[in-house]
């Protein structure tokens, strides 16, 4: 029976106390007002160059908005330039008139006038003309000039605004990324857990209580994550654009007619209800199936086996419906105008690894420990194993992506990546070298999968890529280019590694850590080749 040590528990409350006071830090340190921004920026231009900081800053809003303030100011230019020409040839036209009409007076008055006199006649009013030409010039260009200087000013102010979004989502995005991350870990780890009892594995039971220890989590998880859905859907972020008001109203400012064309889907009654019954149905499927191995332990029923494998076909079914889903709900819905097919593989493939990598390190931790003196080299080397191989299975599906849209070159497409390459291009590139070329490295060959330090060096490389695959999905979308590694992400990381630890923990001295009562039991615990 595992005993929580008290070195341990200390360690985790400690990550969650500096966890909170770094979080409560990022939110209080996060600008209020538009002159907060202002000092922010002017700051930013002291270290980077104001020229540098205008065009980077212009080429944020850019993207942000997606590229309708560039349209719009496209369209301005091109009628104040229409306006312009406009006004010009009336001008024309003017001056034109007049001297004719001029011209055919002084002809009839010839006869009361000398040819000189008649003369100097034209000659002035021609002149009175060009100062009237000259004085319509004049307004047009002063009215033009305070036209563009009050879009300018405009333009400044709604930059400034947008700004202040990206900064005040900052600490909201920072703790979403980790929550998501690691309770995403603890549903990988059931969804292994599940395979393990469908396909009725005579390796793995002496894992089970390890797996549904990492399991335990998911309770936890997906309440603090369901509070943050429903702060989001009450407008306390701004990390779902699309739950921004006035969004599909066309009469409002605001208006998207993209996203109003999705709002049969995206909308936050629907949206919160998907939520909750996707993190019912995994919590549900987590109780009922640790309910029924402890009873199979404490009764050798193996009526309760049964019930197990038929729970965790059911579960299994809809986990695939539900894991897609979800990924396009939380993650994929940040970025609302761009959309891949592939994308639901491509999340379960890095939380999925990253479960399997946090039972890795749990088990050999507690055989280090001297509480599974049964799990042996074989059973390491096969946990390594899924790990080299769905590391591998994210790459394939992280570069089909990439490629297949990189090559197409179709804007819609193409944005996605353009912005993580243009404003994240390191940790965009160094996720590829963290979870695909640092794994198959270190864990293709076979003796270094036997190797306890190896597996746990891989491992925790594993689990820092994908989190800042994570980080990479969400932050572009949430903070644009006003991104950086700080007190808000490290804090929230740290809280929610403390609890992760506390919770998984806790819930492994509940039961004894050997399922005796698993008919494979005996193959599991005897596993060699």
């Amino acid at each position: 029976m595992y005993q929580f040590s008290s070195r341990l528990k200390s360690f985790s409350f400690a990550l969650m106390v500096l966890g909170i006071l770094g979080i409560g830090y990022g939110f209080w340190s996060a600008p209020k007002t538009d002159e907060d921004v202002e000092a922010i920026l002017k700051e930013q231009e002291a270290h980077h160059g104001g020229a540098h900081h205008d065009s980077h800053a212009t080429a944020s809003h850019s993207e942000a908005s997606h590229d309708s303030h560039a349209n719009n100011e496209a369209h301005g230019k091109e009628d104040a330039h229409a306006s312009h020409e406009a006004t010009a040839d009336n001008v024309k036209s003017v001056k034109y008139e007049d001297v004719i009409k001029l011209h055919d007076s002084i002809k009839n008055d010839t006869t009361h006038s000398s040819t000189v006199h008649a003369s100097h006649i034209v000659a002035d009013s021609a002149v009175v003309a060009e100062e009237k030409v000259s004085e319509v010039k004049s307004e047009v260009y002063v009215s033009k000039f305070h036209k563009e200087k009050v879009d300018h000013a405009a333009e400044h102010k709604e930059h400034i605004e947008h700004v202040k979004h990206q900064l005040q989502n900052k600490p909201w995005s920072a703790l979403y990324v980790a929550c998501i991350f690691f309770m995403l870990i603890a549903v990988g780890a059931l969804a292994f857990y599940a395979i393990q009892w469908v396909a009725q594995s005579g390796w793995s039971p002496i894992l089970f209580r390890v797996m549904e220890g990492v399991t335990a989590y998911v309770l936890p998880g997906s309440i603090i994550f369901f509070i943050l859905l429903v702060l989001s859907g009450f407008h306390f972020n701004h990390l779902f654009t699309w739950m921004a008001d006035g969004i599909a109203d066309p009469k409002s400012e605001n208006y998207d007619h993209i996203i109003a064309g999705k709002t049969g889907f995206l909308n936050v009654p629907f949206f919160l209800f998907r939520a909750a019954i996707f993190l019912f149905g995994w919590n549900l499927y987590r109780y009922v199936s640790r309910k029924n191995s402890i009873k199979l332990d404490q009764t050798k029923d193996l009526s309760f086996f049964k019930k197990n494998y038929n729970a965790a076909a059911m579960f299994l079914v809809f986990f695939i419906v539900s894991e897609s889903v979800m990924s396009w709900d939380w993650i994929m819905s940040v970025d609302p105008h761009w959309y891949s097919t592939l994308f639901g593989w491509y999340v379960f493939a890095s939380f999925f690894v990253s479960g399997i990598t946090l039972i890795t390190l749990t088990t050999i931790y507690l055989k280090n420990k001297g509480l599974l003196p049964e799990v042996n080299k074989s059973h390491l080397h096969d946990l390594a194993k899924f790990m080299f191989g769905i590391s591998v299975f994210w790459t394939y599906l992280w570069f089909s992506q990439f490629m297949l849209m990189w090559y197409s070159n179709i804007p819609e497409e193409v944005t996605y990546f353009v912005t993580r390459i243009e404003n994240y291009n390191l940790p965009f590139f160094g996720m590829v070298v963290m979870n695909f070329v640092f794994p198959l490295l270190i864990l293709m060959n076979a003796d270094f999968k036997r190797l306890q330090w190896v597996i746990v060096m891989a491992g925790i490389v594993i689990l820092a890529g994908h989190y800042v695959d994570f980080f990479n999905m969400i932050m572009p979308a949430t903070v644009g280019d006003q991104w950086f590694i700080g007190v808000s992400e490290i804090s929230s990381v740290l809280f929610f590694a403390g609890l992760f630890i506390f919770v998984v923990f806790t819930a492994l001295t509940k039961a004894p850590l050997s399922s005796d009562g698993n008919p494979y039991i005996e193959e599991s615990k005897h596993f060699h080749y």
